[in-house]
């Protein structure tokens, strides 16, 4: 194993959980920070995917195929957390061939990684708490019985394997299970406010990046790494309200702008000083490897801010179903997003009678091309 401290015995392998087998109903859950490969420079974009596939293949391993289902982008950020403050921590491996990756081998994140198991845990807890949620709300297939009894099944394995995995790595999920029953007490309660019904899910971010600090041996990272939970937890919650905003008033769920009369301008800026209190936090820790976590918390999340409330300003087609409320008002988006699945012309200078070499670039990528020529670039994000 590469990383392996010589002063450390052997890491093992996490055995399998006993009782995994395949769920009656899984789900996908991406996150809010989706890199592009033309937006990570260099080697980032390789260590990001060894941290993305580590995190997959834990999950395998732990609980089986089908937990892989729930790898999720903005939990793997703990893992992420843990090798910038202590790389020899961040045991890794080379997988063998994965149809995602074009059935070709990779440098991945081990099981064995501290960083990779509380990835494991804190999406697993997730995905538990999402399906209850489905099934709560009566979603779709989830209005019926059967259908939300084998469900049910699934999250409450999902949970109590994500309690023993944290169990073996010192975190208590409990501040994550907690957080998902306090959440959703809230959301059947009257007259909340925007900052109590994003505090549990802040508090639970909180405590998973404040952990990574346990595992890494640095506690001096503690409270820094406490407030950018935080910070990105608020960010989180808001950007997944906005996008689900129509379908939730489709549906006559429950959204939390809606339910608290919270202006897009309002969600606009409560998302803009989370922002800020996030990048003052990031640049208060005391990394040996900071470039990836700073690419993914300062320069990702914003495009992710940007990304999302640029849909809005499209009006009812952009997917915000018309949503206006009194004292509202447009505000300006201020980064396009790369759109994956959209490929352009390879970009190999400018155009004639164009002075961007980036011209034909897809939307979000030319602000990556600083300083270089773009022979490399493909633009198929």
């Amino acid at each position: 194993m590469r990383n392996q401290r010589p002063d450390q015995p052997m890491l093992r392998k996490p055995q399998r959980l006993p009782g995994t087998r395949r769920p009656a109903i899984f789900t996908v859950m991406f996150g809010i920070v989706r890199p592009c490969r033309h937006r990570l420079r260099g080697p980032l974009y390789g260590e990001w995917m060894a941290h993305l596939c580590g995190l997959c293949l834990t999950l395998r391993d732990l609980h089986g195929q089908f937990a892989r289902l729930v790898t999720n982008y903005d939990g793997l950020l703990v893992s992420v957390l843990t090798e910038a403050q202590d790389p020899a921590a961040a045991v890794h491996r080379t997988a063998g061939p994965c149809p995602l990756r074009g059935f070709r081998r990779a440098d991945v994140l081990d099981s064995a990684a501290s960083g990779a198991q509380l990835a494991a845990a804190v999406s697993l807890v997730l995905a538990a708490g999402k399906i209850r949620d489905h099934i709560e709300d009566r979603d779709g297939a989830f209005a019926r019985r059967m259908v939300a009894a084998g469900a049910g099944l699934t999250a409450e394995r999902w949970r109590a394997a994500a309690e023993q995995v944290g169990a073996t790595i010192g975190f208590d999920t409990s501040a994550l299970t907690d957080a998902v029953g306090r959440q959703a007490a809230i959301e059947r309660s009257s007259g909340a406010t925007l900052a109590e019904v994003t505090e549990p899910t802040e508090t639970a971010v909180s405590a998973a990046f404040a952990h990574t600090a346990v595992l890494a041996g640095q506690p001096g990272n503690a409270r820094p790494l406490a407030e950018a939970g935080r910070s990105f937890g608020r960010i989180a919650h808001l950007l997944d309200a906005v996008e689900d905003l129509p379908a939730d008033r489709a549906a006559g769920s429950y959204n939390p702008l809606l339910a608290t009369g919270t202006t897009r301008t309002k969600a606009r800026e409560t998302c803009g000083m989370a922002l800020t209190e996030l990048r003052t936090a990031v640049a208060d820790l005391d990394l040996r490897r900071p470039t990836l976590t700073e690419s993914l918390l300062v320069r990702e999340v914003g495009i992710a801010v940007d990304r999302v409330f640029a849909e809005i300003e499209g009006g009812p087609a952009a997917g915000l179903g018309g949503w206006r409320v009194p004292g509202d008002r447009p505000g300006m988006p201020l980064v396009g997003p790369c759109r994956p699945g959209r490929r352009r012309r390879r970009s190999r200078g400018p155009r004639p009678g164009n002075d961007s070499c980036c011209d034909g670039c897809c939307e979000g990528c030319c602000d990556a091309c600083d300083g270089c020529d773009c022979s490399g670039c493909d633009c198929s994000c």
